[in-house]
């Protein structure tokens, strides 16, 4: 699955890209401005993700199976997820055909951008659920190389990827449209244009959430009755051009994860 700071394990990277205004008093509260960074840990990763994509189908992970709870931050708000209609959200078990495609690279970009990705043991469930077997085989190590520690620390979490006690850690991503871009059946390219949320939000927080412009194209395949990401990869853009909007203070960002549980399915 780009924003601040998240990490990339995808081809082309993760959240890189477009910052949104910073209010002249909060953002938040760490110094005497916000800072700019001038080599994001999402660079850093981005490296990462290179050396991944060599080695294997690149990613990131949603949900599983429809009873698997949605990520929520460690030591953080406990957000519900919202789902569409019923009491379980849909995560898996789409169609086989590119409404069905869609449907599940939509959902997988949501996952792919969550917190639970930070969480080692939920991450290698997540590979398992949403990855064809082979590329799950090959993803693990690698990936656990890039949610190292350091990587984390620089996010602001501990080794297990908890934010500090009184802080929002912010992941999520948020699809707005998607293009079969090629179908044959057992397999598909599937872009998604999406917009992401990264960063950290608290009063001494000296990495506040930002937004960014993706696309995400996942290259899909039928196994076991349903659509599994055999690679993927990134773009930046299109970003549209920022608008005017005061940026909100970080006791705000706070109130809103907590309060707006993160969408766990799409289209």
């Amino acid at each position: 699955m780009s924003l601040g700071d998240e990490p990339d394990t995808t081809a082309s990277g993760g959240y890189t890209g477009t910052r949104m205004r910073l209010p002249e008093g909060d953002p938040y509260a760490g110094g005497p401005g916000p800072r700019r960074r001038t080599s994001s840990p999402r660079s850093l990763v981005t490296v990462v993700a290179v050396v991944v994509l060599l080695v294997a189908a690149i990613a990131f992970a949603n949900r599983g199976d429809d009873s698997s709870p949605e990520p929520t931050p460690a030591n953080g708000p406990e957000t519900n997820p919202t789902a569409p209609t019923g009491t379980r959200p849909v995560a898996t078990g789409f169609a086989q055909n590119e409404q069905g495609a869609q449907s599940a690279a939509s959902n997988y970009s949501v996952a792919l951008g969550s917190t639970g990705m930070f969480d080692k043991d939920r991450r290698h469930t997540l590979v398992d659920r949403l990855y064809t077997s082979e590329a799950a085989a090959r993803l693990k190590s690698p990936m656990d190389d890039a949610y190292s520690a350091d990587f984390l620390s620089k996010l602001g979490l501990d080794a297990d990827g908890n934010p500090p006690k009184g802080n929002t850690f912010v992941s999520r991503v948020v699809p707005v449209g998607a293009t079969v871009q090629n179908f044959s059946g057992s397999s598909a390219k599937v872009a998604v244009w999406y917009l992401g949320l990264i960063g950290m939000s608290g009063e001494r927080s000296t990495d506040p959430v930002t937004s960014t412009w993706k696309t995400w194209t996942f290259d899909l395949q039928w196994a076991d009755g349903d659509w599994k990401i055999a690679a993927d990869t990134q773009t930046d853009g299109p970003a549209p051009v920022p608008g005017d909007d005061r940026a909100a203070t970080s006791d705000e960002i706070s109130k809103a994860i907590e309060e707006y549980g993160g969408f766990t399915y799409a289209r």
